[in-house]
């Protein structure tokens, strides 16, 4: 023990990169500040590692505090450890991004959390390196994109190819040609089509789909690269 106590001890925290999809945007779940520093500025949801929990526990009880869901897709990005990267303490930040439906979270407790959801071309200025997190985030969910399908993670069960297409534009933040995302997405096998259409939009209709299980990586440069 006398050696653990002539080092220096630190602060462990989680910061929660919270993505969804909802109007043909990817968002971020934000918050006012509700303490100094920083009272009021915009920051991520986070908190945090409690005594007799590992940061992955600290991380999805932070999420499920904040949006009542639980057994979702959460992964962890990176360390943030500059020293000075808080003013009033050494504390060291383990950022994890998360992929949730907006449409099955609770609601009320968003709005108890003073949080809200934002479009991620909107952004406002973010608090410490919470900025930083979110680009990191960002580019791990375009590589979660690339070799597996998101529509399980940010899509209904059951999507059409234009609803894929038009969530991988919102992820990558460049259009795709319809007609060449439609053959290379459907040459890759990993979709099942169902015998249901989408009338909402024409009268011929578009089928849906569903992500095969067990499918396995893809090629990253065969679907986001024409």
């Amino acid at each position: 023990m006398e050696l653990y106590k002539i080092h220096p001890q630190h602060y462990v925290a989680v910061d929660c990169v919270i993505l969804g999809y909802q109007d043909e945007e990817i968002k971020l779940l934000l918050y006012p500040r509700s303490f100094e520093p920083y009272k009021g500025n915009w920051s991520l949801l986070g908190g945090f590692v409690e005594e007799n929990e590992s940061a992955d526990e600290a991380a999805a009880r932070i999420l499920k505090q904040t949006t009542g869901l639980e057994q979702i897709f959460l992964e962890q990005v990176a360390s943030f450890s500059e020293p000075n990267r808080d003013p009033e303490a050494r504390v060291i930040s383990l950022a994890y991004y998360a992929l949730i439906r907006i449409d099955l979270h609770d609601e009320e407790r968003v709005k108890e959390n003073g949080a809200f959801w934002i479009s991620i071309n909107k952004l406002p200025n973010l608090i410490f390196d919470h900025q930083e997190m979110f680009e990191k985030s960002l580019v791990k969910l375009q590589q979660k994109a690339g070799y597996s399908l998101c529509g399980s993670e940010l899509l209904p069960e059951m999507f059409t190819l234009i609803q894929l297409r038009k969530l991988y534009e919102a992820i990558f933040l460049r259009e795709f040609d319809p007609g060449n995302f439609r053959k290379k997405i459907l040459s890759l096998g990993v979709l099942e089509k169902l015998d249901v259409k989408d009338v909402s939009e024409s009268r011929k209709g578009a089928f849906y789909y569903k992500a095969k299980s067990n499918i396995g990586k893809i090629d990253v440069d065969r679907i986001v690269k024409f």
